[in-house]
């Protein structure tokens, strides 16, 4: 089949385009709105399935979709103000996936029963990121009370806060190596901090933006991550190197 990609807008829709590499192709004559909130989308995935959008809104709540049909297959209610990410557990067979908002809230739900499973509150301002362990046991979360933290699903507790007194920017999006040693931490005053992840110290700050970090993600080979920005420019690096590509 075709690959797709899911956008999520301040329009209140999940909009599914099909990729192309034709420059003459009318992307917008053939995107699908999937996905209709009450409020702005603020993240959106594929799972596993890649017949199913898992959604996050303003209005509060996350939900599930069938991509055909646009039909409502499930609602998760349970943040008290607006949810603003969202990462699915990474097993092929994971029923699970976990969610932040502003709210200051990381809720694990299953994907099933539409349920809570596990909550925690430790944060003391807007989760921005979550992102699963890759053993699918723990997450982290990245919050604009400059901290980063990691709680243990099993413990059902948290275990690390990644913070430094002169850290004083919100984070915004965070992200694991393939090995999961180290943590990667995108912040609002420009800067990528790297976090051992069992140590709780930091190894390095990456430079290079010139605005603040909206956005990054391991690669799947672990090789290397990309980072996203208000500057309007996206930046590869080499995740042992540290240098920009």
């Amino acid at each position: 089949p075709r690959p797709h990609v899911p956008l999520d807008g301040l329009d209140n829709k999940c909009s599914v385009y099909p990729l192309t590499f034709d420059k003459n192709e009318n992307m917008a004559a053939k995107k699908k709105s999937v996905a209709m909130h009450t409020n702005y989308l603020s993240a959106c995935s594929f799972t596993n399935s890649d017949m199913q959008i898992l959604t996050a809104s303003g209005d509060g709540t996350c939900a599930l979709w069938d991509v055909e049909s646009g039909q409502l297959l499930q609602s998760f209610h349970g943040h008290g103000a607006d949810v603003l990410c969202l990462d699915l557990a990474p097993s092929e067979t994971g029923n699970t996936f976990v969610s932040g908002g502003c709210d200051k809230k990381a809720m694990v739900w299953d994907m099933r029963s539409g349920q809570c499973v596990q909550a925690f509150e430790t944060h003391e301002s807007d989760i921005n990121s979550v992102r699963y362990y890759p053993s699918g046991d723990a997450f982290a979360s990245g919050s604009d009370d400059a901290t980063c933290r990691l709680y243990d699903l099993r413990a059902d507790r948290e275990v690390a806060i990644y913070s430094k007194e002169s850290i004083i920017f919100g984070a915004s999006s965070v992200d694991f190596s393939l090995s999961g040693r180290l943590l990667f931490a995108g912040y609002n005053d420009y800067t990528i901090n790297v976090w051992d992840v069992l140590k709780g110290s930091r190894v390095s700050i990456l430079f290079g933006h010139e605005n603040r970090v909206s956005t990054l993600r391991v690669s799947p080979d672990g090789t290397a991550f990309c980072s996203g920005s208000w500057d309007h420019t996206l930046r590869v690096r080499d995740d042992f190197l540290f240098s920009c590509v």
